[in-house]
């Protein structure tokens, strides 16, 4: 089978990247192994986040942000995103220095998204967190969305516009065969001018085939949800030396991540709970919401993320390969990021060049590294 394009792996990236090529009229079939969700895409805390960025991160988020202001007019859904705004909490004056320094470091980049407030504000915005705090860094116009729904919206807009797709359609091989890219799977053959690797924890093994460098880590951050509770925050909490991602969702329940990992077997892709990572995420939780002590927690899970060394994903070309792209390795933080990495991708595709600054996730910076290593 034949198309303008082929995209390996059918989680966000892959679809937010077809729904683009589509929109300008390039055929594109997107392979999955699984099924689209079955792994980070899915089942990831669903932060719209330019909070706290990588600073080479923060001019793709700010404009990723205003994408999804937009969502609607893009997929026709809503991805039931909310945009309460996201504060990360100082609870004592080192705290509160580091994040005063952060905040001075996004305004001589030329950004005003994150903000200092003090306690008075901190309390007016989060009336039930425990009182030591001193005050926070806020994105008043951060929040999130339902990770699931949000992929399904973008999937359903890309086939209502030609994207054909096929589940459990394993890559065996991809080579070069004269002008075109071929891709051998169990259910047959795939033909295409460019190929796009949005594998995902996979994805190494994908840019391997045709010589490129990327040392992909897979992992399994644990999630944990409570029962539903009376409505008592609004934005989405994280803590300035604590490892907490902490909001309430719209039915009332409250979702708990801290990145820790559960321990994976990538061969069988099965993940189990290490318990005592997540009584550490509990414990945070009481002690910015103590109030919490007796919450119920009804479910736990971890889904399957690429973690790059740097945690910065690549982005870009093949640094071996004609007409071959890479978008993967988003280390926890890629659900934000993918409408403008399907923007991005497109016109790499299909222009040669893109206005959004990507030189730091090249993938020749692995294959530097590689060939200086002593």
């Amino acid at each position: 089978m034949k198309s303008d394009v082929l995209i390996i792996g059918g989680g966000l990236m892959g679809f937010s990247s077809a729904l683009q090529l589509a929109m300008r009229g390039t055929r594109c079939i997107v392979l999955d192994k699984d099924s689209p969700g079955r792994h980070a895409s899915g089942v990831n805390a669903g932060g719209l986040r330019q909070l706290n960025r990588h600073p080479a991160e923060i001019p793709l988020s700010v404009a990723s942000a205003e994408m999804w202001r937009n969502v609607d007019t893009m997929v026709d859904s809503s991805c039931d995103t909310r945009f309460p705004g996201q504060i990360r909490v100082a609870e004592n004056d080192r705290d509160m220095l580091a994040l005063e320094e952060r905040a001075a470091m996004v305004r001589a980049m030329g950004f005003e998204h994150e903000e200092i407030i003090g306690r008075e504000e901190l309390y007016r915005l989060v009336p039930a967190l425990a009182p030591h705090c001193k005050g926070a860094l806020i994105c008043r116009n951060d929040g999130y969305g339902r990770p699931y729904h949000a992929l399904h919206a973008f999937r359903r807009k890309a086939r209502s516009l030609g994207v054909e797709f096929r589940t459990s359609t394993r890559v065996d091989a991809l080579v070069r065969d004269a002008d075109e890219w071929l891709v051998t799977t169990p259910v047959g053959e795939f033909r295409a001018p460019m190929v796009l690797n949005c594998a995902g924890a996979w994805a190494g093994r994908i840019a391997a085939s045709i010589g490129d460098t990327a040392p992909v880590r897979p992992g399994a951050p644990m999630l944990m949800i409570t029962e539903r509770l009376p409505r008592f925050l609004e934005p989405v909490i994280g803590a300035a030396s604590r490892k907490l991602s902490f909001k309430q969702m719209q039915n009332g329940t409250v979702l708990i991540g801290g990145a820790h990992m559960a321990a994976l077997d990538i061969e069988k892709q099965r993940t189990d709970m290490n318990w005592a990572k997540l009584a550490v995420s509990a414990r945070t939780v009481m002690t910015l919401f103590p109030q919490l002590e007796n919450a119920r927690i009804v479910r736990t899970w971890a889904g399957i993320e690429a973690f790059m060394p740097d945690n910065l994903p690549v982005i870009g070309t093949s640094s071996t390969s004609p007409n071959a792209f890479h978008a993967f390795g988003f280390s926890a933080h890629g659900f934000q990021l993918s409408p403008i990495i399907g923007k991005i991708m497109s016109q790499l595709i299909l222009d040669g060049q893109t206005d959004l600054p990507i030189a730091p996730f090249s993938i020749e910076r692995f294959r530097r590294d590689h060939q200086t290593a002593p």
